[in-house]
């Protein structure tokens, strides 16, 4: 008869490698946003092969963001799973409530400036990280 296998906790260790992998991939395409914002104005003078090669090289890595969100979100339990979509679903839910809500404002002359998409981005960050946290105290 064989000996008891040691029971491993390969399901957290995959957990723990998912979310470095999604923190890495989330890291990478903010530092790459941030280059194709801001290399054209401050350092390349808006020359057009260093600028596209940045959008290209942003869209690489936010295309490898979203395999990792993926993954990220297929390794979960279903209840890390339904905090993670019920966030995520509140996060969609006003950003394009809020959003349209903010175009509506310039256009109907309630706002004098510009409406940024960097503030509706903002928010629905902030939307998200309150679902994971208010659905994680729901379901101590």
């Amino acid at each position: 008869m064989n000996p008891p296998t040691p029971v491993t906790n390969d399901w957290a260790e995959n957990k723990h490698k998912n979310t470095r992998h999604l923190a890495y991939w989330t890291s990478s395409w903010l530092l790459s946003m941030a280059i194709a914002a801001f290399g054209p104005r401050k350092i390349w003078d808006f020359a057009t092969v260093p600028t596209m090669l940045a959008v290209a090289v942003n869209l690489g890595v936010g295309f490898g963001m979203i395999v990792a969100i993926r993954r990220h979100l297929r390794g979960l339990d279903e209840l890390h799973r339904k905090i993670f979509l019920d966030a995520a679903a509140l996060s969609m839910g006003v950003g394009l409530v809020v959003g349209l809500a903010y175009e509506l404002f310039e256009d109907i002359k309630l706002i004098s400036y510009q409406p940024e998409i960097s503030h509706v981005v903002m928010l629905m960050s902030v939307t998200f990280m309150v679902g994971i946290i208010s659905g994680h105290r729901k379901y101590q």
